[in-house]
Order: structure tokens, then C-alpha cells, then sequence
């Protein structure tokens, strides 16, 4: 699985930072990182629901 993030679109509200915080952070400068871009099989619902959540439909979840 490898996460996709269009920056573009992200407004770093940092739901998604709730959702999957072992993927995503929304650091001090208010950007967003993705800690893990090719994260475990066994993170997939976490991630989904970050996807799910995000106002702005930035991340995208390949297989």
C-alpha cells in the first residue's frame, strides 16, 4: 500500500493526524508529514479512515 498526499489540497487540519498518527503529522509549522509512505498492511483501516475523514480528499491510498 503507498499513501498519496496532494499537498495542494491539504489544508493540515490534522484530522487525518488523529486518525493514523503512526502515518501522518502535522508539525509545528503546520505542514503535513507523512511519516510512512509505504506504511503495514495492518494500518489500512487507520489509514482509510484518515482518507475517509479529510475534508479536502487530498490522500489517496494505492495498492
Amino acid at each position: 500500500m503507498k499513501i498519496n498526499v496532494d499537498f495542494d489540497k491539504c489544508k493540515s487540519n490534522a484530522l487525518c493526524m488523529a486518525e493514523a498518527p503512526e502515518v501522518f503529522e502535522v508539525r509545528e509549522d503546520n505542514f503535513l508529514y507523512i511519516l510512512q509512505e509505504n506504511p503495514s498492511e495492518d494500518l489500512r483501516a487507520q489509514i482509510e479512515e484518515a482518507a475517509r475523514v479529510c475534508p479536502t480528499r487530498a490522500i489517496t491510498v494505492e495498492d
